[in-house]
């Protein structure tokens, strides 16, 4: 197969029968000829009930050339942290579309509906895959809001469903969900094109509940504060500045950097040194994210 002009579909089986021994790689052809040609309910549930167990969990381990035939087969697909029993399962669910979306909706909603922690991970994971992507939205939405941290960045992480599909407020929600739980905001597909003054306001709000409460804020905040700052957010920012640590600094400096008004231009010099760091490229969101 040319990897690099291959399906999604395509991909998941290459990687998951060259990773598994004979036996169970020819099991793994098997249950996917018997979904192509009778794509049923209860074949496509026998191959998902038996895929950990016939083939195992352990990690894709993919290289640098399967992850670019992903970015080719479908823009913004990063399955770098999946494993094996995951990418089957997706290759399986795949292989039971036979053209009739709302009957695979429908069959993909009772899967969720009984799936467990790990099963839901797998199944949320597979949402940029998913043909007709609109008639999902609402179980990524569920998703989203969930309170478990590894479902919720099943949705919200190296994901580009969100960004490609969520409306202004289901997106605005997630953000602000993830900080509120815990998650990083650096694997947010589209964190910088999506964001906007209603989620800059609703950050800012946030950092001064937090503030109020006596507890920290996430420097990642900062990032979707900066692009729509007003007058209130570059006094948090100047506040940031003055009283933050060194992670918060770099933020607040980051922020300013890609603020358009004078005023912050003028704040973010009152920090030379790292103003020059924004300004020379030396300091990005992506070495912060790093550190």
């Amino acid at each position: 197969m040319n990897k690099g002009l291959a399906s999604p579909s395509g991909l998941l089986e290459t990687w998951v029968a060259e990773r598994c021994p004979a036996a169970a790689s020819k099991w793994f052809r098997d249950q996917l000829a018997l979904l192509r040609a009778n794509p049923s309910d209860k074949t496509t549930y026998l191959a998902l009930g038996y895929a950990t167990r016939r083939l195992g969990k352990d990690d894709l381990t993919l290289s640098a050339e399967d992850l670019a035939s992903a970015e080719r087969a479908r823009a913004g697909w990063d399955p770098s942290d999946w494993s094996v029993d995951q990418a089957a399962r997706l290759a399986f669910i795949l292989a039971s579309y036979d053209v009739d979306a709302s009957r695979f909706r429908d069959r993909l909603e009772q899967l969720f509906r009984t799936a467990d922690v790990g099963e839901l991970i797998t199944f949320y994971r597979g949402l940029p895959l998913y043909p007709e992507p609109q008639l999902h939205i609402a179980r990524a939405r569920e998703g989203a809001r969930s309170g478990m941290q590894p479902i919720f960045e099943a949705v919200a992480h190296r994901n580009p469903y969100p960004a490609e599909q969520f409306d202004e407020n289901s997106w605005n929600h997630m953000v602000l969900k993830a900080l509120f739980i815990g998650s990083t905001l650096a694997p947010i597909q589209g964190l910088d094109r999506r964001a906007n003054p209603t989620l800059m306001r609703m950050l800012c709000d946030y950092a001064h509940e937090r503030w109020a409460a006596g507890r920290a804020v996430s420097p990642e905040l900062w990032r979707c504060v900066g692009p729509h700052a007003d007058q209130e957010a570059l006094d948090d920012l100047g506040r940031v500045l003055k009283t933050g640590d060194d992670r918060d600094r770099q933020a607040a400096a980051l922020a300013l950097g890609t603020a358009s008004s004078s005023a912050a231009k003028r704040l973010l010099d009152t920090v030379p040194s790292l103003a020059a760091e924004t300004k020379s490229g030396r300091l990005t969101w992506a070495t912060f994210a790093a550190t």
